[in-house]
Protein backbone atom coordinates (compact mmCIF):
# COMPACT_ATOMS: atom_id res chain seq x y z
CA UNK A 1 0.00 0.00 0.00
CA UNK A 2 1.52 3.24 -1.02
CA UNK A 3 2.79 6.08 2.18
CA UNK A 4 1.84 9.35 1.56
CA UNK A 5 3.77 12.89 3.10
CA UNK A 6 1.49 15.25 4.63
CA UNK A 7 1.84 18.51 6.97
CA UNK A 8 -0.17 21.00 7.83
CA UNK A 9 -0.07 24.32 6.24
CA UNK A 10 -0.92 28.26 6.50
CA UNK A 11 -2.11 29.23 2.78
CA UNK A 12 -1.67 32.94 2.50
CA UNK A 13 -3.55 34.74 -0.54
CA UNK A 14 -1.90 37.99 -0.93
CA UNK A 15 -3.69 40.49 -3.62
CA UNK A 16 -3.73 44.04 -4.11
CA UNK A 17 -6.91 46.62 -5.14
CA UNK A 18 -7.43 50.25 -5.56
CA UNK A 19 -8.64 50.08 -2.00
CA UNK A 20 -6.47 48.19 0.22
CA UNK A 21 -3.64 45.26 0.38
CA UNK A 22 -5.66 42.40 1.28
CA UNK A 23 -4.68 38.82 2.73
CA UNK A 24 -6.77 35.84 3.08
CA UNK A 25 -5.04 32.99 5.12
CA UNK A 26 -6.57 30.08 5.38
CA UNK A 27 -4.93 27.13 7.44
CA UNK A 28 -5.40 23.54 6.56
CA UNK A 29 -4.32 20.59 9.02
CA UNK A 30 -4.21 18.10 6.52
CA UNK A 31 -2.12 18.17 3.58
CA UNK A 32 -1.81 15.32 1.15
CA UNK A 33 0.96 15.93 -1.19
CA UNK A 34 -0.07 12.75 -3.60
CA UNK A 35 -3.11 13.09 -3.17
CA UNK A 36 -4.04 17.30 -3.32
CA UNK A 37 -3.98 19.42 -6.28
CA UNK A 38 -1.57 22.37 -6.20
CA UNK A 39 -1.55 25.47 -8.69
CA UNK A 40 1.80 26.06 -10.49
CA UNK A 41 4.75 24.39 -8.53
CA UNK A 42 3.46 24.98 -5.53
CA UNK A 43 3.40 21.01 -4.49
CA UNK A 44 6.93 20.04 -5.05
CA UNK A 45 7.55 23.48 -3.27
CA UNK A 46 5.36 23.19 -0.15
CA UNK A 47 5.80 19.25 0.36
CA UNK A 48 9.55 20.78 0.35
CA UNK A 49 9.38 22.62 3.09
CA UNK A 50 10.17 22.43 7.31
CA UNK A 51 8.21 24.06 10.38
CA UNK A 52 8.75 27.59 10.11
CA UNK A 53 10.01 27.94 6.60
CA UNK A 54 7.55 29.13 3.40
CA UNK A 55 7.08 29.43 -0.43
CA UNK A 56 5.33 31.52 -2.73
CA UNK A 57 4.42 31.54 -6.09
CA UNK A 58 2.33 34.46 -8.39
CA UNK A 59 0.22 33.90 -10.72
CA UNK A 60 -1.90 36.25 -13.08
CA UNK A 61 -5.32 36.92 -13.26
CA UNK A 62 -7.83 33.95 -14.00
CA UNK A 63 -5.68 31.53 -13.10
CA UNK A 64 -6.18 30.77 -9.47
CA UNK A 65 -9.91 31.15 -10.34
CA UNK A 66 -11.86 31.40 -13.52
CA UNK A 67 -10.85 33.92 -16.09
CA UNK A 68 -13.31 37.47 -16.25
CA UNK A 69 -15.79 36.75 -19.10
CA UNK A 70 -19.08 39.10 -20.48
CA UNK A 71 -21.11 35.78 -20.74
CA UNK A 72 -20.94 35.78 -16.90
CA UNK A 73 -22.93 39.44 -16.67
CA UNK A 74 -26.42 38.41 -16.79
CA UNK A 75 -29.62 40.17 -17.08
CA UNK A 76 -33.01 38.89 -15.91
CA UNK A 77 -36.63 40.81 -14.69
CA UNK A 78 -36.68 42.16 -11.39
CA UNK A 79 -39.70 40.03 -10.37
CA UNK A 80 -37.63 36.66 -10.85
CA UNK A 81 -35.61 37.90 -7.35
CA UNK A 82 -37.52 36.51 -4.78
CA UNK A 83 -37.89 38.91 -2.34
CA UNK A 84 -39.65 37.04 0.71
CA UNK A 85 -37.52 35.08 1.66
CA UNK A 86 -39.14 33.27 4.67
CA UNK A 87 -39.72 35.80 7.42
CA UNK A 88 -37.31 38.25 6.09
CA UNK A 89 -37.88 40.91 3.56
CA UNK A 90 -34.56 41.57 1.11
CA UNK A 91 -34.52 44.36 -1.35
CA UNK A 92 -31.92 44.36 -4.32
CA UNK A 93 -29.16 46.26 -3.53
CA UNK A 94 -26.85 47.36 -6.24
CA UNK A 95 -23.58 46.30 -5.32
CA UNK A 96 -24.25 43.81 -3.15
CA UNK A 97 -23.56 40.11 -3.44
CA UNK A 98 -27.15 37.32 -3.13
CA UNK A 99 -27.20 33.14 -3.43
CA UNK A 100 -28.29 32.35 -7.26
CA UNK A 101 -30.92 30.59 -5.66
CA UNK A 102 -32.78 33.86 -5.00
CA UNK A 103 -32.74 34.59 -8.73
CA UNK A 104 -33.23 30.47 -9.74
CA UNK A 105 -35.78 31.04 -12.76
CA UNK A 106 -33.34 32.99 -14.24
CA UNK A 107 -29.99 31.48 -13.53
CA UNK A 108 -31.82 27.81 -14.19
CA UNK A 109 -30.56 26.68 -10.76
CA UNK A 110 -32.21 25.23 -7.78
CA UNK A 111 -33.49 27.48 -4.80
CA UNK A 112 -30.75 26.00 -2.61
CA UNK A 113 -27.78 27.22 -5.14
CA UNK A 114 -25.04 29.36 -3.22
CA UNK A 115 -23.26 30.51 -5.90
CA UNK A 116 -22.92 34.31 -5.78
CA UNK A 117 -23.95 36.57 -8.05
CA UNK A 118 -23.56 40.61 -7.27
CA UNK A 119 -25.60 43.11 -9.08
CA UNK A 120 -23.86 46.28 -10.65
CA UNK A 121 -26.98 47.45 -12.03
CA UNK A 122 -30.66 47.91 -12.28
CA UNK A 123 -32.37 49.48 -15.07
CA UNK A 124 -36.24 50.10 -15.01
CA UNK A 125 -36.95 46.36 -14.08
CA UNK A 126 -34.26 44.75 -15.24
CA UNK A 127 -31.19 43.19 -13.23
CA UNK A 128 -27.61 43.52 -14.09
CA UNK A 129 -25.82 40.70 -12.52
CA UNK A 130 -22.23 39.58 -12.49
CA UNK A 131 -21.69 35.56 -11.66
CA UNK A 132 -17.87 36.01 -12.39
CA UNK A 133 -15.59 35.31 -9.42
CA UNK A 134 -14.97 38.63 -7.42
CA UNK A 135 -10.80 37.92 -7.44
CA UNK A 136 -11.30 37.25 -11.70
CA UNK A 137 -9.58 40.47 -12.51
CA UNK A 138 -6.83 39.93 -9.69
CA UNK A 139 -3.52 39.01 -10.09
CA UNK A 140 -2.53 37.01 -6.98
CA UNK A 141 0.53 35.87 -4.72
CA UNK A 142 -0.02 32.36 -2.67
CA UNK A 143 2.31 32.06 -0.07
CA UNK A 144 2.72 28.21 1.93
CA UNK A 145 3.86 28.48 5.39
CA UNK A 146 4.69 24.84 6.48
CA UNK A 147 3.47 24.68 10.09
CA UNK A 148 3.95 20.86 10.92
CA UNK A 149 5.38 18.34 9.34
CA UNK A 150 3.27 14.58 8.97
CA UNK A 151 5.18 11.66 9.23
CA UNK A 152 4.64 9.43 6.28
CA UNK A 153 1.38 7.63 6.32
CA UNK A 154 -0.73 4.61 4.59
CA UNK A 155 -3.14 5.82 2.10
CA UNK A 156 -5.99 4.73 2.20
CA UNK A 157 -8.48 6.97 0.10
CA UNK A 158 -9.70 10.22 1.60
CA UNK A 159 -10.79 13.98 0.74
CA UNK A 160 -8.49 16.04 -1.57
CA UNK A 161 -7.98 19.16 -1.32
CA UNK A 162 -7.58 21.70 -4.64
CA UNK A 163 -5.70 24.13 -2.76
CA UNK A 164 -7.27 26.81 -5.53
CA UNK A 165 -10.45 26.36 -4.81
CA UNK A 166 -10.09 26.05 -1.27
CA UNK A 167 -7.89 29.29 -0.59
CA UNK A 168 -10.55 31.24 -3.09
CA UNK A 169 -14.20 29.90 -2.22
CA UNK A 170 -16.51 31.17 -0.12
CA UNK A 171 -15.88 35.38 -0.01
CA UNK A 172 -12.76 36.42 -1.17
CA UNK A 173 -12.72 39.06 -3.32
CA UNK A 174 -16.26 40.17 -1.85
CA UNK A 175 -14.76 43.08 0.14
CA UNK A 176 -13.73 45.86 -2.69
CA UNK A 177 -16.57 47.84 -4.46
CA UNK A 178 -17.00 46.83 -8.26
CA UNK A 179 -15.14 48.90 -10.21
CA UNK A 180 -17.10 52.18 -10.99
CA UNK A 181 -19.73 51.46 -8.38
CA UNK A 182 -20.62 51.99 -5.01
CA UNK A 183 -21.80 49.14 -3.22
CA UNK A 184 -25.43 50.57 -1.36
CA UNK A 185 -24.38 50.16 2.48
CA UNK A 186 -26.39 52.77 3.35
CA UNK A 187 -30.04 52.70 2.46
CA UNK A 188 -30.41 53.90 6.20
CA UNK A 189 -28.06 55.82 7.73
CA UNK A 190 -27.42 56.24 11.06
CA UNK A 191 -28.18 52.44 10.68
CA UNK A 192 -31.47 50.87 12.65
CA UNK A 193 -31.18 47.71 14.61
CA UNK A 194 -33.71 45.26 15.53
CA UNK A 195 -33.17 46.02 19.19
CA UNK A 196 -33.81 49.85 19.47
CA UNK A 197 -34.16 49.75 23.52
CA UNK A 198 -31.57 51.83 24.95
CA UNK A 199 -28.24 50.51 25.02
CA UNK A 200 -27.77 51.55 28.80
CA UNK A 201 -29.82 49.56 29.60
CA UNK A 202 -29.02 46.13 27.88
CA UNK A 203 -25.32 46.74 28.51
CA UNK A 204 -26.14 47.85 32.20
CA UNK A 205 -25.84 43.84 33.11
CA UNK A 206 -22.47 42.35 33.30
CA UNK A 207 -22.15 39.76 31.37
CA UNK A 208 -18.58 38.00 31.66
CA UNK A 209 -18.69 36.00 28.19
CA UNK A 210 -16.36 35.08 25.61
CA UNK A 211 -17.15 36.66 22.46
CA UNK A 212 -14.90 34.51 20.60
CA UNK A 213 -13.10 31.13 20.83
CA UNK A 214 -9.76 30.83 22.22
CA UNK A 215 -8.02 30.30 18.99
CA UNK A 216 -10.04 32.96 17.39
CA UNK A 217 -8.61 35.32 20.16
CA UNK A 218 -5.00 33.94 19.72
CA UNK A 219 -5.31 34.51 16.34
CA UNK A 220 -6.47 38.12 16.62
CA UNK A 221 -3.93 38.75 19.83
CA UNK A 222 -1.27 38.14 16.68
CA UNK A 223 -2.69 40.42 14.25
CA UNK A 224 -2.37 42.84 17.20
CA UNK A 225 1.17 41.82 18.28
CA UNK A 226 2.17 42.05 14.63
CA UNK A 227 0.91 45.88 14.40
CA UNK A 228 1.47 47.64 17.35
CA UNK A 229 4.74 48.70 19.20
CA UNK A 230 5.04 47.52 22.99
CA UNK A 231 5.14 51.14 25.35
CA UNK A 232 2.05 52.62 22.99
CA UNK A 233 -0.50 54.31 24.07
CA UNK A 234 -3.61 52.54 22.89
CA UNK A 235 -7.27 53.00 22.93
CA UNK A 236 -9.35 49.96 23.49
CA UNK A 237 -13.04 51.10 22.37
CA UNK A 238 -16.17 49.37 23.03
CA UNK A 239 -14.15 47.37 25.57
CA UNK A 240 -14.96 45.27 27.91
CA UNK A 241 -13.70 42.06 30.89
CA UNK A 242 -11.32 41.13 27.62
CA UNK A 243 -9.03 43.37 25.64
CA UNK A 244 -7.41 40.21 23.68
CA UNK A 245 -3.73 41.75 23.23
CA UNK A 246 -0.91 39.36 23.94
CA UNK A 247 1.19 39.40 26.70
CA UNK A 248 4.06 40.56 24.70
CA UNK A 249 2.26 44.17 24.48
CA UNK A 250 2.10 44.23 28.25
CA UNK A 251 4.39 47.43 28.32
CA UNK A 252 1.47 49.32 26.66
CA UNK A 253 -0.51 51.78 27.93
CA UNK A 254 -4.11 50.51 27.80
CA UNK A 255 -7.30 52.49 27.82
CA UNK A 256 -10.33 51.36 27.95
CA UNK A 257 -14.29 52.73 26.92
CA UNK A 258 -17.20 50.20 26.92
CA UNK A 259 -20.40 50.41 28.01
CA UNK A 260 -20.29 48.43 31.22
CA UNK A 261 -18.39 49.66 34.52
CA UNK A 262 -17.87 46.06 35.99
CA UNK A 263 -16.62 44.73 33.22
CA UNK A 264 -14.03 47.38 32.77
CA UNK A 265 -12.48 46.82 36.00
CA UNK A 266 -12.35 43.49 35.60
CA UNK A 267 -10.11 44.19 32.87
CA UNK A 268 -6.19 43.23 33.76
CA UNK A 269 -4.80 44.98 30.68
CA UNK A 270 -6.14 48.13 31.04
CA UNK A 271 -4.43 50.90 32.91
CA UNK A 272 -7.41 53.58 32.98
CA UNK A 273 -11.02 53.24 31.49
CA UNK A 274 -13.86 55.22 30.60
CA UNK A 275 -17.80 54.16 30.07
CA UNK A 276 -19.28 55.86 27.22
CA UNK A 277 -21.74 55.22 25.06
CA UNK A 278 -20.72 55.95 21.22
CA UNK A 279 -24.45 55.35 19.95
CA UNK A 280 -25.76 58.13 22.16
CA UNK A 281 -22.68 60.50 21.56
CA UNK A 282 -20.11 59.48 18.57
CA UNK A 283 -17.27 62.19 20.41
CA UNK A 284 -14.81 60.57 21.91
CA UNK A 285 -13.71 62.36 25.12
CA UNK A 286 -10.00 62.22 25.03
CA UNK A 287 -7.72 65.45 23.16
CA UNK A 288 -6.53 65.68 19.86
CA UNK A 289 -3.56 62.73 19.14
CA UNK A 290 -3.41 61.27 22.55
CA UNK A 291 -2.77 57.73 21.26
CA UNK A 292 -0.85 55.60 19.27
CA UNK A 293 -2.97 52.86 18.28
CA UNK A 294 -7.17 52.32 18.19
CA UNK A 295 -8.37 48.68 18.67
CA UNK A 296 -12.03 47.60 18.33
CA UNK A 297 -12.31 43.69 18.84
CA UNK A 298 -15.98 41.87 18.27
CA UNK A 299 -18.09 45.40 18.55
CA UNK A 300 -17.79 47.28 15.39
CA UNK A 301 -21.42 46.00 14.48
CA UNK A 302 -23.15 47.38 17.00
CA UNK A 303 -22.06 51.28 16.35
CA UNK A 304 -24.91 52.91 14.84
CA UNK A 305 -23.29 56.02 13.61
CA UNK A 306 -19.70 54.52 12.42
CA UNK A 307 -18.81 57.48 10.27
CA UNK A 308 -19.09 59.71 12.72
CA UNK A 309 -16.93 57.56 15.38
CA UNK A 310 -14.18 56.98 12.59
CA UNK A 311 -14.07 60.63 12.55
CA UNK A 312 -13.18 60.58 16.00
CA UNK A 313 -10.74 57.97 15.98
CA UNK A 314 -8.47 59.69 13.03
CA UNK A 315 -8.79 62.90 15.50
CA UNK A 316 -7.49 61.19 19.14
CA UNK A 317 -4.68 58.99 17.01
CA UNK A 318 -1.37 60.62 16.43
CA UNK A 319 -0.29 61.05 12.68
CA UNK A 320 1.03 57.31 11.66
CA UNK A 321 -0.62 55.85 14.41
CA UNK A 322 -3.32 52.71 13.41
CA UNK A 323 -6.40 51.78 13.76
CA UNK A 324 -7.22 48.20 13.84
CA UNK A 325 -10.65 47.06 13.46
CA UNK A 326 -11.37 42.61 14.65
CA UNK A 327 -14.56 40.75 14.56
CA UNK A 328 -15.98 37.07 13.88
CA UNK A 329 -19.18 35.95 13.17
CA UNK A 330 -20.99 36.17 16.13
CA UNK A 331 -22.59 39.23 17.97
CA UNK A 332 -25.54 39.77 20.53
CA UNK A 333 -28.78 39.11 18.79
CA UNK A 334 -30.76 42.05 18.05
CA UNK A 335 -27.85 44.70 19.15
CA UNK A 336 -26.48 44.41 15.67
CA UNK A 337 -27.22 46.46 13.33
CA UNK A 338 -29.75 45.54 10.49
CA UNK A 339 -27.64 45.51 7.42
CA UNK A 340 -24.74 43.76 9.37
CA UNK A 341 -26.37 39.37 9.72
CA UNK A 342 -27.76 40.26 6.43
CA UNK A 343 -24.24 40.32 4.54
CA UNK A 344 -21.67 37.35 3.92
CA UNK A 345 -19.00 37.61 6.21
CA UNK A 346 -16.20 39.23 3.26
CA UNK A 347 -19.08 41.78 2.92
CA UNK A 348 -18.83 42.94 6.39
CA UNK A 349 -14.93 43.23 5.92
CA UNK A 350 -16.22 45.33 2.79
CA UNK A 351 -18.37 47.18 4.35
CA UNK A 352 -15.79 48.34 7.63
CA UNK A 353 -13.28 48.81 4.88
CA UNK A 354 -15.25 51.19 3.76
CA UNK A 355 -15.77 53.55 7.10
CA UNK A 356 -11.94 53.64 6.61
CA UNK A 357 -12.48 54.99 3.20
CA UNK A 358 -15.49 57.01 4.08
CA UNK A 359 -13.81 58.94 6.84
CA UNK A 360 -10.50 60.52 4.52
CA UNK A 361 -8.56 60.02 7.15
CA UNK A 362 -6.66 56.73 7.10
CA UNK A 363 -3.91 55.50 4.34
CA UNK A 364 -1.83 52.44 3.83
CA UNK A 365 -5.06 50.24 4.38
CA UNK A 366 -5.00 46.49 4.51
CA UNK A 367 -7.32 43.64 5.48
CA UNK A 368 -6.49 39.99 6.75
CA UNK A 369 -8.80 36.67 6.90
CA UNK A 370 -7.68 33.77 9.48
CA UNK A 371 -10.19 30.39 8.56
CA UNK A 372 -9.48 26.94 8.55
CA UNK A 373 -7.91 26.71 12.17
CA UNK A 374 -9.20 24.05 14.93
CA UNK A 375 -10.97 25.15 18.36
CA UNK A 376 -9.08 24.05 21.05
CA UNK A 377 -9.56 20.29 22.38
CA UNK A 378 -11.49 21.51 25.69
CA UNK A 379 -13.75 24.29 23.55
CA UNK A 380 -17.41 23.46 24.75
CA UNK A 381 -18.25 23.91 21.27
CA UNK A 382 -16.12 21.76 19.33
CA UNK A 383 -18.78 18.74 19.25
CA UNK A 384 -20.95 21.15 16.86
CA UNK A 385 -17.94 22.49 14.95
CA UNK A 386 -14.33 21.74 15.05
CA UNK A 387 -13.44 24.69 13.32
CA UNK A 388 -12.68 27.88 15.25
CA UNK A 389 -14.44 31.35 14.69
CA UNK A 390 -13.57 32.93 11.30
CA UNK A 391 -11.34 36.40 11.98
CA UNK A 392 -11.89 39.27 9.85
CA UNK A 393 -9.52 42.43 10.50
CA UNK A 394 -9.17 45.70 8.67
CA UNK A 395 -6.49 48.91 9.37
CA UNK A 396 -4.87 51.53 8.29
CA UNK A 397 -2.54 54.48 10.04
CA UNK A 398 -3.67 58.12 10.24
CA UNK A 399 -2.52 60.63 7.72
CA UNK A 400 -0.26 63.41 8.29
CA UNK A 401 -2.38 65.71 9.98
CA UNK A 402 -1.75 68.56 8.04
CA UNK A 403 -2.93 67.58 4.45
CA UNK A 404 -6.23 66.89 6.37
Amino acid sequence: MRKSRGASIEFSMIWESEYAVHNERRFITRVNFWRDLFPGRMGEAAEALLPGERCRESFAAGRLVLPFTTDGIVRFKEKCFESQQGYHSLLPRIGRFYPQGIAWTAFGCFRGNMNPFRIIGIENDTVIADTNHPLALYPVTLEATCVERRAAFEERGGMCHDISETVTSDGPGMQVPYPGIKTNFYSVYPFRRQNENEDVFFYGVPRFVNHLDETASNLIGGIYSKALVSGSKVLDLMSSWVSHLPDELEQCEVVGLGMNEEELAANKKLYGYVVHDLNESPLLPFTDDEFDAVICTASVEYLVRPLEVFKEIGRVVRQGGLCIITFSDRWFPGKQILPWSGLHGFERLGLVLDYFHKSCLFENLHTETVRGYLRSSDDRQRDKTAFSDPVFAVWGSVKEKEAL
